[in-house]
C-alpha cells in the first residue's frame, strides 16, 4: 500500500484528502507545519508528498528544496499561489507536478496515481535506450551517463526518455506535457521549460550551451541527433 505524506496546514483539507486517498487504498500520514512535515518525511519515508506552499514553521518551497537535496521522492505541490513564477520556482526545485486551489479531491487522487505510476519500478526485463553516452533503463527508471548514475525525478525521467527515444524529432511543449503527465495533466505548457532547465543542469557539461537537449525555437525541444551520432562512433 503506497504511503502518502500530506503537509498541509488546513485540517479540513487534510481530512478530505485523507478520506479520498484511503478509499483509493493509500496509506496516509499528515503534518500541519513545514518543519514537522520535513521530519515526518525523514522518519516515515513516504512514497509521495503532497506539499502545500504556504506553511507555518517552514515554507513549502524550503521543504521541497530540502527533500530534493536528499532524495527523489515524488512531490506534488498544492498551492493557492496563482502566480506563474511561484509555480515555476516549485517545478525548478524538482516538484513533479502542482495543483492550484481550489481543487477536486478526485483530481488529486488521479495525479497521485499518475506520478506514482511513472516512478514505479516494474519487475520485468529491462528495456534500455543507449543514446550518446546515456544509458536509460525504461523499466528500472535509472539513467547512467558515461557509467555514472544520474538522479532524476519521475517527470524528468519521462521527459528525457521521450526525447531520447526519437533523436532529431522536435516535440512541442504540449506533446512533452502529455508524455510526462499523461491523462491527468493540468497546467500550462511553460512548465516544461522548468523541467528541461533541471534536466540540463543535471546532464549538460555547460547548460547554457546544451549538447543533448536542444531548443527548437517556436516549437519546443529535441534530443540532438548530432550527439547520438557522436556517441555511436565511440
Amino acid at each position: 500500500m503506497p504511503k502518502i505524506l500530506i503537509i498541509e496546514d488546513e485540517p479540513e483539507l487534510v481530512k478530505v484528502l485523507r478520506s479520498y486517498l484511503e478509499k483509493s487504498n493509500f496509506e496516509v500520514i499528515s503534518a500541519y507545519r513545514g518543519d514537522s512535515g520535513l521530519t515526518a518525511w525523514e522518519q516515515q519515508k513516504p512514497d509521495l508528498v503532497l506539499l502545500d506552499l504556504n506553511l507555518p514553521g517552514m515554507d513549502g518551497l524550503d521543504v521541497a528544496r530540502e527533500i530534493r537535496r536528499k532524495a527523489d521522492t515524488p512531490i506534488i505541490m498544492l498551492t493557492a499561489r496563482v502566480e506563474e513564477m511561484d509555480q515555476l520556482i516549485g517545478l525548478e526545485l524538482g516538484a513533479d507536478d502542482y495543483i492550484t486551489k481550489p481543487y477536486s479531491p478526485r483530481l488529486v487522487v488521479a495525479k497521485v496515481r499518475a506520478v506514482l505510476r511513472r516512478s514505479a519500478i516494474e519487475p520485468t526485463p529491462s528495456q534500455v535506450l543507449n543514446v550518446a553516452d546515456l544509458e536509460i533503463d525504461l523499466d528500472a527508471h535509472t539513467i547512467h551517463q558515461a557509467g555514472n548514475p544520474i538522479e532524476l525525478t519521475p517527470t524528468e525521467f519521462d521527459l528525457l526518455a521521450a526525447l531520447a527515444a526519437q533523436p532529431g524529432r522536435a516535440f512541442s511543449r504540449m506533446q512533452l506535457l502529455e508524455a510526462s503527465q499523461g491523462a491527468a495533466y493540468e497546467g500550462y505548457e511553460r512548465t516544461i521549460d522548468a523541467h528541461i532547465k533541471n534536466l540540463r543542469a543535471k546532464l549538460e557539461p555547460d547548460p547554457k550551451t546544451p549538447r543533448y537537449i536542444e531548443t527548437v525555437f517556436g516549437v519546443g525541444y529535441r534530443f540532438s541527433r548530432k550527439e547520438q551520432e557522436v556517441g555511436s562512433r565511440k
